[in-house]
């Protein structure tokens, strides 16, 4: 295959990519406002992809060039490292839709990308300080996104303890648009700019990037338009999941849940952090619902999604290897 042709190819995969990590992730910008009925899913996804897509004019890049150039040393870097980061990412997020399981697209992309790349250059070819930085923020930010749910429970409780219960339900069904925008734009701004770092990378590598690394403006609305899309199409399995299996929510604690999730997005994605969207939703929804007690949690469930995040970097790797292995075997069959 002519040199061009394939980078078109990896292009197109990569892109592909972007529109199943927005259909695998529409859940964590919907579940909640669809489960309190404050918005139909129907009408909620336009509403989440059009904030996805205008996430480009909010953030900078920081993400993107993490995910670039701070995860894998960029001299390891061909299209058959990038073919088996893509294959590693997509397969498992194929197999935990199915699954009905909301991982991690974004780790499931880290874990294909140092899987591929270990392959191919052995654990030299690790950047660890990267690594170590997304390491960190599979535990931060649902840690963060649990404990900040649970604040803004105690003080919007506080605020609104002589309010009726028609009144504060009223307040917060119109809130909940705003925290819901709120967290589709982080959504669009941390997880679109994984794809957009991949696809860098491989222009990079291929010499199609003059002067420093960088992510060209039409990467950049590609990736966007392609989460936007897969956030329209939606992903009813994980949203169920994630909306009324954890715990059910009342409005008040769907502002709650999207506000501390997104201030996490915010936070993350200013520092260049590539966190998981799942994890840091799941974080808050599960803070919430611990915030009216503990027994409201469905624990069983919860659980089944940590041990979903605990292999989906592994798992991604170990296929992301074997993805890149096939790659340099069809390279040699076609000469």
């Amino acid at each position: 295959m002519l040199p061009g042709v394939l980078l078109v190819a990896l292009i197109a995969v990569a892109l592909a990519f972007d529109f199943l990590n927005g259909l695998h992730d529409a859940a964590n910008s919907i579940a909640t406002i669809v489960s309190t009925r404050v918005l139909p899913a129907r009408y909620a996804v336009f509403w989440a992809a059009f904030f996805n897509f205008v996430a480009f004019t909010v953030f900078g890049l920081h993400v993107a060039q993490t995910v670039g150039k701070g995860i894998i040393d960029t001299a390891v870097v061909n299209d058959a490292v990038i073919f088996g980061a893509l294959a590693g990412a997509i397969t498992w997020n194929v197999v935990t839709w199915m699954a009905g399981l909301p991982s991690s697209s974004s780790h499931a992309l880290i874990g294909g990308l140092v899987g591929a790349g270990v392959a191919r250059g052995g654990l030299h070819a690790v950047v660890w300080e990267g690594l170590t930085k997304t390491a960190l923020g599979i535990v931060a930010s649902p840690a963060m996104g649990f404990a900040l749910a649970l604040v803004l429970v105690l003080i919007v409780s506080w605020l609104f303890v002589r309010a009726t219960p028609s009144f504060a339900d009223k307040v917060f069904r119109r809130l909940q648009f705003v925290s819901a925008s709120l967290y589709s734009l982080g959504h669009g701004g941390n997880d679109a700019q994984k794809t957009m770092g991949v696809i860098a990378v491989l222009l990079f590598a291929h010499g199609k990037l003059t002067g420093a690394f960088h992510v060209p403006l039409w990467v950049v609305l590609s990736c966007q338009a392609a989460m936007a899309l897969g956030t329209l199409l939606g992903g009813w399995r994980i949203v169920h999941t994630m909306g009324s299996r954890i715990t059910r929510l009342s409005p008040q604690q769907g502002f709650c849940a999207e506000t501390g999730g997104a201030i996490t997005l915010f936070l993350a994605t200013y520092i260049g952090v590539p966190v998981s969207t799942t994890h840091t939703i799941t974080g808050a929804i599960v803070g919430v619902g611990a915030a009216r007690r503990v027994s409201a949690v469905r624990w069983n469930v919860a659980t089944s999604i940590v041990w979903a995040w605990v292999i989906t970097m592994p798992a991604a790797a170990i296929i992301g290897a074997i993805g890149f292995e096939l790659a340099q075997l069809g390279q040699r069959l076609l000469g």
